[in-house]
């Protein structure tokens, strides 16, 4: 992953949920499924992660971003390993270790190898990626440097993607983009380490 100038210390922190407010809980709430099973109250429900409570802190943004990430994750028309894949390459070029701990799990869950999840960090020129997986990792170089795809990278991703996809792929390139620059500017922290 890349590096950057920023402070090595959180500069803002997930909102205990002792501190949440009940309009926090209902705006975040029913935005995203995965996340409902944290916001459940239930003596059962799984810790808080980190992202949740950093979205409590301005839930009237976060609540509809929550619900515009969960569409791509649980109801997009990608292939879960090529938006993974994508996920995983945005937190290479940005240097965002959460996202990086985040989606390597579900990048493994959907068919990337460990050997091919430790190859995004070196890009589409690395040993062993199909020419499809080059184009989807050059795809989210263009789009992070240039915030544009070229015409030649179009038409070739546009031979294995319908006109939904493209744009879904574009999307998540962004939302991903957005998001690491808010995870790196406040310092947000991965409840667990970082796996290559």
């Amino acid at each position: 992953m890349t590096s950057s100038t920023r402070s090595a210390a959180p500069r803002l922190g997930p909102l205990p949920v002792a501190q949440w407010s009940e309009q926090d809980r209902e705006t975040l709430r029913g935005s995203f499924a995965r996340a409902d099973r944290y916001l459940s109250g239930d003596a059962d429900a799984p810790p808080m992660p980190p992202i949740l409570g950093l979205l409590a802190r301005h839930s009237r943004v976060g609540g509809p971003w929550l619900a515009f990430n969960g569409r791509l994750l649980d109801a997009g028309t990608l292939d879960p390993r090529d938006r993974e894949l994508l996920i995983l390459r945005v937190a290479s070029r940005t240097g965002c270790r959460y996202l990086w701990a985040e989606h390597v799990g579900l990048a493994r869950s959907a068919g990337l190898t460990r050997e091919r999840t430790a190859a995004v960090t070196e890009g589409p020129e690395a040993a062993g990626w199909a020419e499809r997986d080059r184009d989807l990792l050059r795809a989210t170089d263009q789009l992070v440097a240039d915030h544009a795809l070229d015409d030649a990278l179009w038409a070739r991703l546009a031979s294995f993607l319908d006109e939904r996809q493209l744009l879904e792929a574009i999307f998540v390139v962004g939302s991903y983009t957005c998001l690491a620059m808010v995870l790196n500017s406040v310092g947000l922290e991965p409840a667990t380490k970082p796996v290559p």
